[in-house]
């Protein structure tokens, strides 16, 4: 292996365990290898493994956010409850939603007919010719 692929495997390899300890921020993790940040960017663009590396490192960020979260939750935070049901607790009927209503407009709603998608569908057609 030449000296150039070794001196960028190991960079590379420095890259990733800057941007765990760093959770990802690029900026953080360019400073404490030593690199440029085009560095980075070009790596990913040109190493298809090394992009896959990174990507992966989405996953301990995540985890690293929902063990704060579930911390906060056990620390009695109301505003992360709220948080997680919304989001984790969608299937047991935790979900906001809105409900407009409008008493003044009394307005037939009419169903949509294949024939009238078709007809519209014909003159937009028509439109763009």
């Amino acid at each position: 292996m030449n000296e150039n692929i070794q001196n960028s495997t190991l960079k590379k390899n420095a890259m990733l365990e800057a941007l765990k300890k760093s959770l990802g921020i690029v900026t953080k993790a360019v400073e404490m290898v030593g690199i440029d940040r085009q560095t980075h960017y070009n790596w990913l663009k040109d190493d298809a493994d090394y992009k896959a590396k990174v990507e992966a490192l989405d996953d301990v960020v995540l985890d690293f956010a929902e063990s704060k979260l579930h911390q906060s939750i056990n620390n009695g935070s109301d505003t992360a409850t709220i948080f997680f049901l919304k989001t984790k607790g969608k299937k047991r009927g935790y979900i906001e939603k809105q409900e407009i209503t409008n008493t003044n407009l009394n307005v037939e709603v009419q169903e949509v007919t294949e024939e009238m998608q078709n007809e519209l569908l014909n003159t937009l057609k028509r439109m763009i010719e």
